[in-house]
């Protein structure tokens, strides 16, 4: 399985490697302390980002596990919207999702789009092979749960703190 994510797009967003130079424009997207309702913490500046782009760009210390990072840039305006981000573990086949929108962005099915996206990247022409593809929502985060509808998960009766355990297969594809 590669190391390297590479870039992928949908109609409307080019998903592009995560890189450090991303850290200002990326501080923008997502300053809004609502991002923060349910993931807790607050926004990061720019140097916090920076500082986390380098580690997530370095991988993980565990040879199993791949950390996968994309920002969302909008085709009409090339603006960064936002990201997407999967952690794989290699041995089990298995990506686990996220996504993130900014509010500026939000309420034109970019998080659908982008989501729909990485998991048609990693299940189909994607860098290696994820056999299963997951995320864990709040069963109170009704937007998640469609952005997670969209893209071909559905719930499960597993649980993770709290979380509901969303997921869907190569063979549901």
């Amino acid at each position: 399985m590669d190391r390297d994510p590479g870039p992928f797009g949908t109609a409307r967003l080019d998903a592009l490697p995560l890189r450090v130079a991303y850290a200002d424009e990326m501080a923008a997207v997502l300053g809004d302390p609502a991002l923060h309702t349910y993931t807790g913490g607050a926004p990061e500046t720019a140097d916090e980002l920076r500082a986390r782009y380098r580690r997530w760009s370095a991988g993980s210390p565990d040879p199993g596990v791949r950390w996968w990072n994309w920002v969302l840039r909008v085709r009409d305006g090339g603006r960064l919207a936002g990201y997407v981000q999967a952690t794989v573990d290699v041995p089990g086949a298995e990506a686990e999702i996220a996504w993130v929108v900014g509010t500026r962005w939000q309420g034109r099915g970019y998080a659908k789009e982008a989501a729909a996206g990485l998991v048609a990247h990693l299940l189909g022409t994607g860098p290696g092979t994820v056999r299963t593809v997951l995320a864990h929502i709040r069963p109170d985060h009704d937007a998640s749960a469609a952005v997670a509808g969209a893209a071909g998960l559905v719930p499960t009766q597993k649980w993770c703190d709290g979380e509901r355990r969303w997921e869907r297969g190569a063979e549901n594809g």
